[in-house]
């Protein structure tokens, strides 16, 4: 079996990194890569859509993302106990007409023994924006670490 570092019982540093590598894979927009960080059987709940298994969610995402055009992405840690990790974030893209929008949401998520998330619970609500209202300027893919976070930006 595959594992995925790192693992838990998660302390506060380690939970950090967890949440920094989603929000990079997420990022890259690659739902093959993205996939990895689940475990085989794992089970979503995102919006109206329940996802489960490795396929389902490759499926999930490439349709996310060839709809939810420049993506970007930014998690923050909120709270961590064991092998589960609460997160709150917040995501811009803009649709085929060009309309922008921010997505605001908590996930739960819940991990096994080898570090691969077994369980995505996601509660998400979307705000139309101006492009003129967009936080979030970096070139497409991984967020630099001078970037602003969640808490800087007053989100």
């Amino acid at each position: 079996m595959t594992e995925r570092p790192p693992l838990p019982p998660f302390t506060r540093e380690t939970a950090l990194q967890k949440v920094r590598q989603a929000e990079d894979a997420w990022n890259s927009r690659d739902p093959e890569k993205v996939a990895l960080a689940y475990s085989v059987d794992s089970r979503w709940r995102n919006r109206t859509e329940f996802p489960h298994g490795r396929p389902e969610i490759v499926d999930f995402l490439t349709r996310k993302w060839a709809k939810e055009l420049e993506y970007r992405l930014i998690k923050e840690l909120w709270a961590y106990e064991r092998n589960r990790i609460a997160v709150r974030f917040a995501y811009e893209c803009h649709d085929a007409s060009g309309n922008w929008f921010r997505s605001f949401g908590n996930e739960n998520w819940q991990f096994d023994a080898h570090g691969l998330m077994t369980q995505r619970h996601a509660s998400i609500n979307d705000l139309p924006i101006t492009e003129a209202d967009r936080k979030f300027h970096w070139p497409l893919g991984r967020r630099p670490d001078d970037h602003p976070g969640l808490s800087d930006l007053g989100l």
